[in-house]
């Protein structure tokens, strides 16, 4: 069953991602923590970046990654303090953020928004058809909220917001006002084209929005947590709000004078970005999800 269960959760990012990669081999996978600012470190591994608040009321952990990769998160936590997990929180839903759910669960209430345990509580479908389960009840956030939640812990308030719409219709935005940094979840990929679950309530005009919205509340000097990519600073999320509204401006173009998805795609109506597709998503993939979206055609990562 536990097998059946991990098998699930990295199915669970494919599907999501609509990856064409590999799973990573999570042997060879090695934890590394970077001391943020105040009170606040990020964990890199495979999958979404993780926030961590350390203090003397114990830890709160922003996202899980992959379930295999628990007892290597467990073991960075202990090198940085010898305190309990207290609070896990998600920013969405998708399975390389919250495959350790089940595991961090077991120490600590997961919270997140209602549309996340609605979203993993649910049966879905990758992009050939493939199913993912509903998670096991422990990998549940038993703790939801649907516009914003705060958590009282290590001396600063730490601060889930909803951002509708976005990476998907479940997308919190962490903000540790004491330490002034920030997790921007999925809502961000620094660096990089996102990808932006069109079948998860996801939405390129939405994303935007949220972008739009997020950026002027974010305090001068703040420290950023992407959901993949390095750490980053308000000047790197303006250039990835930039280069959505330009991209978005393109194919948006293209639709109109009536060009399909794969003219646009030949023509490489996003050739000026080429370099954005470092990650996972490259450039023709990208394409088609501004496409899909704006012309509200399905992602085949449905």
């Amino acid at each position: 069953m536990r097998s059946q269960i991990i098998a699930a959760a990295v199915l669970g990012l494919f599907a999501a991602r609509g990856a064409q990669a590999q799973a990573p081999d999570f042997e060879k996978v090695e934890i590394k923590a970077t001391k943020v600012a105040g009170n606040v470190y990020m964990l890199e591994g495979a999958g979404g970046n993780i926030g961590v608040s350390v203090g003397d009321d114990g830890i709160v952990i922003v996202d899980d990654q992959f379930a295999p990769l628990a007892p290597k998160i467990q073991a960075a936590l202990k090198n940085i303090t010898p305190k309990p997990v207290k609070f896990v929180l998600n920013t969405h839903w998708h399975g390389d953020h919250t495959g350790g759910n089940e595991q961090f669960g077991a120490l600590a209430p997961i919270i997140a928004h209602e549309n996340v345990r609605k979203r993993l509580g649910s049966e879905s479908k990758g992009p050939n058809g493939q199913v993912r389960p509903p998670a096991p009840k422990g990998a549940l956030p038993i703790i939801t909220f649907n516009e914003r939640l705060t958590v009282h812990i290590n001396g600063e308030d730490i601060r889930a917001i909803h951002f509708p719409k976005g990476h998907t219709d479940g997308d919190a935005i962490i903000f540790f006002t004491k330490s002034n940094v920030v997790h921007m979840g999925d809502d961000f990929f620094s660096g990089r084209f996102p990808f932006i679950d069109l079948s998860s309530g996801g939405s390129v005009r939405g994303l935007i929005a949220n972008l739009d919205k997020v950026i002027p509340e974010i305090p001068a000097g703040a420290k950023i947590i992407p959901g993949h990519g390095p750490l980053s600073t308000i000047d790197d999320l303006k250039k990835f709000a930039s280069m959505m509204k330009e991209t978005t401006a393109l194919v948006q173009a293209g639709i109109k004078a009536g060009k399909t998805l794969d003219q646009l795609q030949k023509e490489k109506v996003l050739g000026k970005f080429e370099s954005w597709g470092s990650g996972s998503i490259k450039a023709d993939r990208f394409t088609e999800i501004l496409y899909n979206d704006l012309t509200a055609k399905v992602s085949r990562a449905e």
